[in-house]
């Protein structure tokens, strides 16, 4: 997965078209995570399809069907060639993993009935609390009081974003914190009952193995929860193309992902993760009209600037700075240095300045055409304040 560095003797040429191909795969990955994330919840919100639990079912027949269609017509699936899968390995690492990921995607989709996008996404940010946590309980790592006060910042942060939230719900809440918590455990049983090249499986290969498990799972919660209130009218209302495209759409994602491991390095996904959730926040107000209170942005902050410290380190935080900040001084000049010893690669530099850029751009025009996020939000904070 790490990106092998830029040899400077190579020619100029090819390292700019590394850089341009790199672009394409982040925004890539940028623009289906986060179409995804959208088009669920304008189906299951908007549309009025509120089953879940049928969508995620639907998600994952479509993605078992699509995987055994690519594996036999492509060479995007060659990459299970590589793993060492038996029966029992099957039953005894896929099925449970495959059943908390079934779970982990349930409660994601259950979260849209009740909380707006951009909520959404401050709770995710306490994700690797999650997974730290449930790391040391099953002692794959061990417990540090440095990674545990990071942490806490983490999880301050995600609270006051939670108490600023205006329109709280506790079943909402509830749900997404199960979400994060399924997702940190299949995570951590990867690491423990998958091991060598079974452990190394691409987003696209290990979809291959889970999807039919978690399918087969889904269809059982799907007839005891919502089978009895489904009325096959809501079908024709949320449109039979609308839920193909929409069952493409989050595939898409998977092959994405594929692409952008394959392209770019640890960092650069830390980063461009980072930059998605800040970008879905800010379309997702755009579009609903979400207000944000001055006390949720400032949790916000904190939970991502804690965030950041966790997955990079202050050391690789000052070297991203110094490299952005050359970068912007000296154009020509600053990329020869960013080129030296220590330096981040040009596709690196390049996709934090243009991600910057759109995170302004965005934020601007929502405040053009809708003023009331922010500000309007931290008058109804003052006033239940004062109430």
């Amino acid at each position: 997965m790490a990106e092998d560095d830029v040899e400077r003797q190579v020619e100029k040429p090819r390292p700019a078209e590394r850089s341009v191909h790199a672009i394409f795969y982040i925004a890539s990955w940028i623009f289906f995570s986060n179409l995804t994330i959208l088009f669920n919840k304008w189906i299951i919100d908007g549309r009025g399809f509120r089953y879940p639990v049928i969508l995620t079912c639907w998600h994952l027949v479509f993605a078992t069907v699509a995987t055994q269609v690519l594996a036999r017509t492509t060479n995007l699936l060659d990459g299970r060639k590589n793993v060492k899968m038996t029966g029992r390995t099957y039953l005894r690492a896929i099925v449970p993993i495959g059943l908390l990921y079934s779970a982990s995607l349930v409660c994601s989709n259950m979260v849209y009935l009740y909380l707006s996008v951009a909520f959404i996404q401050m709770l995710k940010a306490a994700a690797p609390v999650a997974v730290l946590l449930t790391s040391w309980a099953w002692g794959v790592e061990e417990p540090s009081l440095k990674r545990f006060l990071n942490i806490l910042l983490i999880v301050a942060g995600v609270a006051l974003a939670s108490f600023g939230e205006i329109d709280f719900s506790l079943a909402g809440f509830l749900f997404q914190v199960g979400g994060i918590v399924f997702e940190a455990m299949r995570l951590v049983m990867i690491q423990v009952l998958l091991s060598g090249d079974t452990q190394k499986m691409d987003p696209l290969v290990s979809l291959y193995y889970y999807a039919p498990v978690c399918a087969v799972m889904n269809i059982i919660i799907a007839i005891g929860s919502e089978a009895n209130s489904f009325n096959a009218a809501d079908l024709a209302t949320a449109g039979y193309g609308l839920l193909l495209l929409n069952a493409m759409v989050a595939f898409t994602l998977n092959v994405s992902s594929v692409f952008l491991i394959g392209k770019t390095s640890g960092l650069v996904m830390t980063l461009t993760g980072i930059l998605k959730n800040i970008l879905l926040v800010i379309i997702s107000v755009m579009i609903w009209h979400t207000d944000i209170s001055w006390l949720q942005f400032l949790g916000y902050a904190i939970a991502l600037a804690g965030l950041l410290y966790y997955s990079l380190g202050w050391d690789q935080i000052v070297l991203l700075a110094g490299a952005v900040w050359a970068s912007a001084k000296g154009g020509a000049g600053g990329d020869e240095q960013g080129s030296g010893a220590g330096g981040l690669p040009s596709a690196v530099r390049r996709s934090l300045i243009m991600g910057v850029a759109a995170v302004v751009v965005l934020f601007l025009v929502g405040r053009f055409f809708y003023g009331g996020g922010v500000s309007g939000a931290g008058e109804q904070l003052g006033a239940r304040g004062t109430s």
